[in-house]
This record gives structure tokens, C-alpha cells and sequence, in this order.
């Protein structure tokens, strides 16, 4: 009898007892057992939060990154083994590579995503808050990893992309992860895991794995902790009601499963690129995966006269899916996960039938190619009609989590708007026009109870990702029924997984403790010039304070000659009435330029060239007559990773540009990027 083994403290472990049988979704075999049996929950999170937390904590935002790429490209060069067990779960080459290269692509993803955080453990939130008149107490957001464990409760349907589109966000943040996969699939899942593993590449303690039940898991989290879970919203709702976690406080991210829909807009007619966009959309999304996506559409709106055209064109669609063995290459539409999820989707579609009719597919019998319909867990699509979806709410209140939608009518787009609300929260939904009228009026309308919408149209449709494929850098989540969570979404993903303090203190302090240096904060002047230092030589604070410069009415037409810039302002004496300004202003751009010219040493060294402008602010007009002088100061330092291995080893460093009048008081503000050269290459 094979046994899946689990990945805890260390080493791989099979559980007590037979646990779980397993079985093959296209031919019914025995594949092996699962079972967590015997394990100490409380010994597993404790040794995630002693190895694996201390060790990612050390490494920076940066490190992490470039251990989610390391680890992705290893993946990456075992595809093949991977597809291979993949299609035990039912899942054609397209389902798997939606669920094994969609999950490695949210590792390479996640590890682009490092470049927006600093080099280091932490990272800064927001800008920081002047606290007192005179500037000497300040406060700053910081976000540094939180300290427990990230338990990760995935679903069935996507085995390996809902493991790694959580623990690329939460490895990204510093924290170790322990992934408990819904059993039936879970065999494809420690698959992915052995490899892992076996690479090497991540810290000891970063990733345990559970195959089988969760046990009393949950009596051993601590408010450190962090819990995501995906599946239905009846499950969610118990765990997240556990007295432990209630009691520690502990954050629970659910992702439920919720009745997505899409609608059809009234500009919409047959023969318009948008209805071809429309059926297809559909046929897609109900038939991906068996229909087993928590993102498919389950509701289908369309304009009351357009019903039965639509109806049929989707029905035609569907009757060109062959369904069976996903291993023939003619397949479209595999098998669901397994016997006992077929015969919930069956249970749940009597339900519908209390209100509503099929007009395509059977819920008895299908026909498939090279499998047993009945040995393995096929089902035909079907397309059910409601045509009174406000008399009853069975449709917006029961899903079938198989491939199977209902078509509705709606007689105006305020009724469309309304229908879509009625699912009472769902992760995605969709529309399809041509008119950016229906469009604005539709999303915001339907916006507050959906986590993310769609707008299908013509210029997008051939690149669009399509309704049901969750985004790395967009939030994956929905209100209410959807479970009011949010997983990915790029910077707030990894936010999540962090803990958010409040620091006060002195800028001088500030600067300090974040390495970002803040206005105010004591400056290094030497005789040598920032600018003639190499990176590793450079320290935060270091400062240069120049000589000062007198702006002239040459200098203000010669500007606008050069710059092509004859803005009134700065040329027309006769137009400044009613304005802020009592004579021609200087241009801001030119300030910004004349201070360049101050602060810059002009010999050849280790700045290499100008990478960019931040945040530039002109403050306070000035006038032909007014002196200004710069103080220019070494603000933030991150290293510039080689893309090459001929490149000069290089890194970006922020200057905050302070330039000031005779008065002393600020005239212009700005953060410029410079690329500087390492000295030790």
C-alpha cells in the first residue's frame, strides 16, 4: 500500500492507521492513502517558528526574491513529471498547466516584486509624519515580519497553484509556511513538495507539509500566526469561529467559493465581435477544470430578448467539448476530482432544479472518449435556464462547483446590476460591451460586492487573461460570500503577512533605524564629495552643502528659450493679474537644473549616470533676484543585482535635494536617483 508522507519538522514522515484512500479521477483506481495520524501539530508550528521564521528574517526582501526565482526555475525543469500526475486528478494539459506553470509563474512573479522593497529585512510604510513645529520628533510606519507561522488550508481543485500563490507572498515576507492540501488531490501536491525539498534552495523550516486531516492543528496557533483558507464558506466559517483562534487573535484570510457571474450588455448583438467573446467566455470558464474553479462562472445575465439566442449559441459551443481520458489529445473537458465530488455537484444542481430547467447536457449520463463514464468522475456540462431569477434566490444562494451555469434575463442594466449583487459577494465578475457607458454604469454599480471585475470588449478580448484567472499583482479575494479576504495583490499581499508599528522618535533616531534618512536628521559633511564616493564608501547622511547662486531675468529667458517653455508665467509681465505671482516666476524645472548645477562634482567617478526623479515639489516662487543654494544628502542604498555576468556591479542611490532661498526657507524638494559604481567588483 503506498502512503503519502508528510514534510514536518525536518523530515518526511508517514502518518499512523490508513487514513485517507485516494483515487485515480479518470479510471477509479487506488492511487494510495494520506493521513496525518499521529503527528504532533503542536511540534510542527513550533519548529516553523524557531528554524524557519529566525532563518528567512535574516535574509533581506532581496534574498527572498532571489530564492523564489532559484526555486521556480528548478520547478520549472520538472514539468514533465509534474503533468504527468496531474492528469490522475482529472485535469487536461491546459487545467494543468493553468494549476503547475500558473503557480511557478507566481513565484517568478513574487520574486520580480522584491525590487519594490529595500534591500533589507523590513521595509517602510507610507512617509513619515512630522509630530512638532520644529521638526524634532517625527513618526514612521515600519512593517517587519510577523513571528509565527503562515498556515496555509488550500483546496482541491488547484493542488500545486494554491500552495504556491500563498507561500510566494509569504516566503517574500520572511515568514515560513506550513501547507496543509485538501486530501484528494494531495498526492500531486507532495509530488511538488519532494522537489522542493530535494533542491535545497529554500531555508530549513520554510515549508512543512500535511497530508491528511488538520487534526487539532488549530489548538496550537498563537496570535503570531497568520491562517489562509480556500474552500467553502460553511468550512471557513468553522475555522475561523475556532476559540484558539479567536481567543490569539490570530488573522484568517478566507478565499471562499462564491457564485461568480457574468453579464451580457444590452448594446450587445449577434454577429458583434462582443457575442462571439460573450460564448466563448463561458464555454471557457464552465468547462476549465470540469468547471472545479472557485473563480467559474456560475450565474449568467443576459438581455431579456436575447435569452434564448444566447442560450443556444452557448449550447452549441458546449456540444463541441469532447469530454474523457485527458491524456487523448482530443480531449477538452476532463473529469472532476473524484466520485464523491461528483455526486455533491449532482446533490447540489437537485437543488437548482427547484427553480430552474436544463437546456443543455444530462445530469445522468455522458459521453466520453477513451474512459469509463462511470469508473471515472465525468460529468456533462450543463446549462440550466431560470427565467424568474428575482421570485427565487435558490440560484443566487446554491453553487455547484462543477460545469455547470445558469442563464437568467434581466429587463435593464439596473436589474442587471441588482441580479449581480444578489450572489451577496463573490471573487469575480464579468461584462461584456462595447458601450464605456454600460461599463462605468455597471462597475459601479456592482463594484462594492465583487473582489475583482472584468470588463470583455473587443480591444482586449485577445490578450485579456480571461474571468477566471487570479493575477499575482491584482487581489484574489471578494466580499461577504466570497469570504472578505484578499490573497496576492502584489506589495499587499506580502503586507499581510507583516506586522505594522508605529515609530516615534527623533529624525536623527529615525534615520537610524529604518536607513532611510529623514529631513531634519543630522548630516556627514567631509571634504570629500558624495559624489566622488564609491557605493560601499557611501553612508546615510552623508551631505554636501553648496555655494549659493543668484537667479537673474537672463536666466529665466534664457530657460524658456532653451525649454521651449513660454508659459505666461515665467514670460508675460502683463498677465499676472489675479495670479500668485507679483512678476515673472523662474521655471521650477530650471531651479531643479540649477541646483543640479551646484551640487554636481563634475569629474569622471564612481556615478556612472542620472536613473531618475522622485517626488519633486516646488514650494515657493522665485524671482530674478532671489539666491538659492542646495543641500544634497545621501538618503537610501540598494544594490542593482547584475543582469549579466560582464556587468559592472553597481547600485541605486537616493539623494534628497533640499534647495532653499536667502531667507532660508524652502523653494523646491526632490529625490534623484543616481546609478554609482561598487568599488570591489
Amino acid at each position: 500500500m503506498t502512503k503519502l508522507a508528510n514534510y514536518v519538522t525536518g523530515q518526511w514522515i508517514t502518518g499512523d492507521g490508513d487514513g485517507q484512500a485516494l483515487y485515480h479521477a479518470v479510471n477509479g483506481s487506488l492511487i494510495g492513502h494520506a493521513t496525518t495520524q499521529g503527528l504532533d501539530f503542536g511540534s510542527v508550528l513550533d519548529y516553523g517558528r524557531r528554524t524557519g521564521g529566525p532563518a528567512l528574517r535574516k535574509l533581506t526582501f532581496h534574498d527572498r526574491g532571489r530564492l523564489l526565482k532559484a526555486l521556480a526555475l528548478h520547478l520549472r525543469d520538472h514539468l514533465d513529471r509534474f503533468y504527468q500526475i496531474s492528469y490522475q486528478t482529472g485535469a487536461t494539459k491546459a487545467d494543468s498547466w493553468i494549476d503547475i506553470e500558473g503557480g511557478i509563474g507566481n513565484l517568478f512573479s513574487y520574486a520580480s516584486l522584491r525590487r519594490q522593497f529595500p534591500d533589507e529585512p523590513f521595509c517602510i510604510d507610507g512617509d513619515s509624519i512630522g509630530l512638532s513645529k520644529q521638526g524634532s520628533f517625527i513618526g514612521q510606519h515600519l512593517l517587519v515580519p510577523r513571528e509565527g507561522v503562515a498556515i496555509h488550508i488550500n483546496a482541491f481543485n488547484f493542488p500545486v497553484w494554491g500552495m504556491l500563490e500563498k507561500i510566494a507572498v509569504n516566503l517574500l515576507a520572511g515568514m515560513p509556511a506550513v501547507v496543509k492540501p485538501a486530501t484528494v488531490t494531495s498526492f500531486l501536491t507532495e509530488t511538488v513538495v519532494r522537489e522542493i525539498i530535494a533542491s535545497g534552495i529554500l531555508p530549513e523550516g520554510s515549508l512543512q507539509l500535511l497530508c491528511g486531516s488538520a487534526g487539532d492543528l488549530l489548538d496550537h496557533v498563537q496570535s503570531q500566526d497568520v491562517i489562509t483558507f480556500t474552500g467553502s464558506a460553511t468550512t471557513g466559517l468553522k475555522l475561523k469561529s475556532h476559540p484558539r483562534v479567536l481567543a490569539e487573535s490570530v488573522p484568517f484570510n478566507m478565499e471562499a467559493d462564491s457564485l461568480n457571474c457574468i453579464v451580457l450588455g444590452g448594446d450587445v448583438e449577434p454577429g458583434m465581435p462582443e457575442w462571439d467573446i460573450f460564448v466563448k467566455e463561458v464555454r471557457k470558464e464552465m468547462t476549465a477544470k470540469a468547471g472545479q474553479k472557485c473563480t467559474a462562472i456560475r450565474r449568467i445575465f443576459v438581455p431579456a430578448g436575447k435569452i434564448e439566442d444566447v442560450w443556444k449559441a452557448i449550447a452549441k459551443s458546449l456540444s463541441q467539448t469532447t469530454i474523457g481520458n485527458p491524456l487523448n489529445e482530443q480531449v477538452r473537458m476532463g473529469s472532476l476530482a473524484g466520485q464523491s465530488q461528483r455526486d455533491e455537484v449532482r446533490a447540489q444542481v437537485q437543488k437548482l432544479l427547484s427553480s430552474s430547467q436544463i437546456v443543455y447536457g444530462s445530469l445522468d449520463s455522458v459521453q466520453v472518449v477513451d474512459a469509463d463514464a462511470e469508473k471515472g468522475a465525468f460529468m456533462s456540462p450543463l446549462l440550466l435556464l431560470n427565467e424568474n431569477p428575482f421570485a427565487d434566490t435558490t440560484v443566487h444562494e446554491v453553487e455547484a462547483f462543477g460545469p455547470v451555469s445558469t442563464i437568467m434575463p434581466y429587463q435593464s442594466l439596473e436589474e442587471a446590476t441588482q441580479l449581480a449583487r444578489m450572489g451577496k459577494g463573490s471573487l469575480v465578475c464579468s461584462i461584456v460591451t462595447a458601450d464605456t457607458t454600460i461599463a462605468r454604469h455597471f462597475v459601479l454599480g456592482a463594484a462594492s460586492h465583487h473582489g475583482r471585475i472584468l470588463v470583455l470588449n473587443n480591444e482586449c478580448a485577445k490578450e485579456s487573461t480571461g474571468h477566471g484567472s487570479p493575477l499575482p499583482m491584482l487581489v484574489h479575494g471578494g466580499p461577504g460570500r466570497a469570504g472578505g479576504g484578499e490573497e496576492m495583490g502584489g506589495v499587499r499581499g506580502v503586507k499581510h503577512y507583516m506586522q505594522r508599528v508605529a515609530v516615534q522618535g527623533s529624525p536623527s533616531m529615525i534615520t537610524a533605524i529604518t536607513n532611510v534618512y529623514q529631513a531634519g536628521a543630522a548630516v556627514h559633511e567631509d571634504e570629500k564629495h558624495p559624489f566622488r564616493k564609491y557605493f560601499e564608501e557611501l553612508s546615510i547622511g552623508d551631505a554636501v552643502i553648496t555655494h549659493k547662486r543668484t537667479v537673474t531675468e537672463a536666466d529665466i529667458v534664457n530657460f524658456a528659450n532653451v525649454s521651449w517653455d513660454h508659459f505666461y508665467a515665467h514670460t508675460d509681465h502683463t498677465s499676472l493679474e489675479g495670479t500668485i505671482f507679483e512678476k515673472p516666476v523662474a521655471h521650477g524645472y530650471f531651479i531643479l537644473s540649477a541646483a543640479a548645477g551646484l551640487f554636481v562634482d563634475a569629474k569622471k567617478g564612481p556615478v556612472l549616470l542620472n536613473y531618475g526623479l522622485e517626488e519633486c515639489r516646488f514650494l515657493k516662487p522665485v524671482y530674478a533676484g532671489t539666491t538659492i543654494g542646495v543641500k544634497l544628502t545621501c538618503k537610501q542604498k540598494t544594490v542593482q543585482e547584475k543582469k549579466e555576468a560582464s556587468d559592472v556591479k553597481k547600485g541605486i542611490v537616493k539623494w534628497l535635494v533640499e534647495v532653499s532661498d536667502q531667507t532660508g526657507e524652502a523653494v523646491a524638494v526632490a529625490t534623484i536617483l543616481t546609478m554609482v559604481k561598487l568599488k570591489f567588483q
